[in-house]
């Protein structure tokens, strides 16, 4: 959704959107992010199953630093797509 032809007003307030609120915009409007932020959960709860381990194998140990490697890719890419949006709004 563009903004070109709303007053300057309404455009200046979407700049001003919080990184946060364009996530929630983004989450009903983008398939992309949502899937992103599925996946990012998803890693989220299976390290939360990896930590509930007292001691991890180094094959575990192994999975848990891919997980958090994977988790925090997903992280840069919805960041990526927020950054997308806030430029897309600019006037």
């Amino acid at each position: 959704m563009k903004y070109d032809n709303f007053p300057h007003e309404l455009r200046k307030e979407v700049l001003l959107l919080k990184d946060k609120e364009i996530a929630e915009i983004l989450e009903k409007e983008n398939e992309e992010f949502r899937r992103i932020c599925q996946e990012h959960k998803n890693l989220g709860e299976a390290l939360k199953k990896i930590d509930k381990n007292r001691h991890l194998t180094s094959e575990e140990e192994l999975e848990r630093k891919n997980i958090q490697k994977q988790k925090l890719l997903k992280k840069d890419q919805m960041a990526a797509l927020i950054r997308g949006y806030k430029k897309g709004h600019q006037n």
